[in-house]
């Protein structure tokens, strides 16, 4: 899980049968607030949590590429040698649409991400080391 990840645990949704990935939605400071106008946060997660397990996270650290949602591989994907996916920018309807159908057929490893998705794909923050 990306640092910083915490669980709704309130509005989490049990996916019934196979779970393909699970999912990380940033929601903080600037990622599902106000700073971004024009997209309904509450629908993007709810649209996510019908397909997927979807966690709340604290700022995952990429605030410029705000809305930041992240997919999981499922222990197959995982085993196939996938890695998470961290997709940023991601504040249109169809792009989150897009998110779902991907975790829908097995996200990251068990089915090929959707080309229009590279559009949407970031390099993730670098874990900070203490010295």
């Amino acid at each position: 899980m990306p640092t910083g990840a915490t669980t709704d645990e309130s509005t989490e949704v049990t996916v019934t049968g196979s779970v393909p990935c699970r999912i990380v939605v940033c929601r903080d400071c600037c990622c599902g607030s106000p700073k971004v106008t024009g997209v309904d946060h509450t629908a993007q997660t709810q649209s996510l949590r019908a397909v997927a397990p979807v966690r709340v996270s604290d700022c995952l650290d990429v605030c410029d590429q705000a809305n930041v949602i992240v997919v999981q591989p499922s222990a197959a994907g995982r085993a196939a040698g996938a890695r998470p996916v961290w997709l940023g920018l991601v504040n249109d309807p169809d792009a989150t649409e897009d998110i779902a159908a991907w975790a829908r057929a097995g996200g990251p490893g068990v089915a090929p991400r959707p080309d229009i998705l590279d559009l949407y794909a970031i390099t993730p923050p670098r874990r900070r080391t203490v010295s």
